[in-house]
């Protein structure tokens, strides 16, 4: 059982020491009350502002003297504006790419003219769908037409120095040029190979037409643009069909 004991009041001193102020009891059971500090006879405004801490940012009049920046496209240096297409800059020139094919189109009339200025890009796509069609055929050969485009380069412009002597001045980066455009006639050589099948007297008429076709225009394109070529027009014609007979041959076999 439990037993209950009687708790003596608890007696506080005054904080002065002053004998003469009475002490304070406290019943037992009671609950302490809260502390309050002491407030002032005049009271002010509930909540006064601080002088540091008063932020007033509309009574601030705007400073006239900063603007805000102004940025046009005219006044940048190096926009995009200003730059060249992207064909310009990487030297294709999409207009002359298409006059030099039209010339090709006709071997009848040729224009050396156009070919004067020589360039890699129109041989290199003529190259890129001659290997298409001879892949479409089944025929993987896109490392032998680049290597024999590149041999008969090379042989051309030895066969055609040695023609002319001193006076040639036909450059490698030309024959180069002339020979991928004079390509045009092996590419369309090589979609009709497609429809025509290959074990008969028709595939061959089909390869002299357009080896000769081949044949007239690089000539052409050889004797009129390089200088005592005329001369030896049939040597040169010899060389020029000699070349695209093989790659006749690579169609039809």
């Amino acid at each position: 059982m439990a037993k209950e004991f009687s708790v003596p009041p608890v007696v506080f001193p005054s904080s002065a020491g002053n004998p003469n102020v009475p002490h304070q009891r406290r019943a037992p059971g009671t609950a302490p009350q809260p502390f309050q500090p002491p407030r002032p006879s005049n009271p002010g405004p509930a909540n006064p502002p601080l002088p540091f801490m008063s932020f007033d940012i509309g009574s601030a009049p705007a400073s006239s003297s900063f603007s805000a920046p102004v940025f046009s496209s005219a006044s940048v240096p190096g926009s995009f504006e200003d730059e060249p297409p992207l064909l310009e800059e990487l030297g294709i020139n999409t207009r002359q790419i298409w006059r030099k094919t039209v010339s090709i189109l006709n071997p009848f009339r040729v224009s050396p003219s156009l070919h004067e200025d020589a360039d890699l890009s129109g041989p290199f796509l003529f190259l890129m769908a001659f290997g298409l069609f001879q892949l479409l055929a089944g025929k993987f050969h896109f490392g032998i037409i680049l290597g024999w485009v590149t041999v008969a380069t090379l042989f051309l412009y030895v066969v055609f120095n040695m023609l002319a002597g001193r006076n040639g001045n036909l450059d490698l980066y030309l024959c180069l040029s002339l020979i991928g455009y004079c390509m045009l006639p092996m590419v369309i050589f090589s979609a009709l190979s497609l429809l025509v099948p290959h074990d008969g007297v028709v595939i061959f008429l089909l390869a002299a037409v357009f080896v000769l076709w081949s044949t007239r225009v690089c000539t052409g394109f050889l004797v009129e643009l390089a200088s005592c070529g005329d001369e030896h027009r049939g040597l040169i014609a010899y060389a020029c069909w000699l070349v695209y007979m093989l790659f006749s041959l690579l169609i039809i076999f």
